[in-house]
């Protein structure tokens, strides 16, 4: 099973994932006559820097079924939120996003503003950096926002270099007194 949840920090969405886990893994296991957990693998998740990234995140996400060949149009996807982001579906488990209500003045305007989004592909650089930051948990942003990410969590936000870390005295060698 492959879900993805692009949430808002500190939202009630957010607060609530591990009982919708639960709920969800209850629902199915009583579906399909079954025991067990659904979520074998570890659970990934990122930072995303929102005025960057937030709007190329939710098509990334919402085209994953098209990329996947499971659907010819985003809005086929029955769980898709595109549904009520391009079409006006009604979602009370959709929150819509201050960059969503930015796209237009009325309901009308921002689905048109967000379906027009979808004329593009999403590129294969942000393909990469969106799916590099969720494997690796890093975050999705610009320097100054890894960098803040950092300060706050006391986390690497960014790959680290490669190979193996120099030792102190080949670091500072410069403030060595000879």
């Amino acid at each position: 099973m492959y879900i993805r949840w692009l949430c808002r920090y500190g939202s009630e969405s957010v607060q609530n994932v591990a009982f919708d886990r639960a709920a969800l893994c209850a629902v199915f296991n009583n579906r399909y006559q079954r025991t067990g957990t659904l979520w074998e693998g570890r659970c990934k998740s990122t930072l995303v820097d929102s005025e960057l990234y937030l709007l190329t995140c939710m098509r990334y996400i919402e085209m994953n079924p098209v990329r996947a060949n499971m659907v010819a149009h985003p809005g086929d996807y029955p769980w898709s939120s595109y549904q009520a982001n391009a079409q006006g579906r009604e979602n009370v488990l959709i929150a819509r996003h201050e960059l969503y209500q930015r796209l237009g003045r009325t309901n009308d305007e921002r689905e048109a503003a967000y379906r027009q989004l979808f004329r593009a592909q999403v590129s294969k650089a942000d393909v990469d950096a969106i799916r590099d930051a969720t494997n690796k948990g890093l975050a999705l942003g610009d320097n100054s926002f890894s960098v803040k990410v950092e300060a706050l969590t006391d986390r690497w936000a960014t790959p680290l270099p490669r190979g193996r870390p120099k030792r102190y005295a080949e670091k500072n060698s410069s403030l060595s007194p000879n």
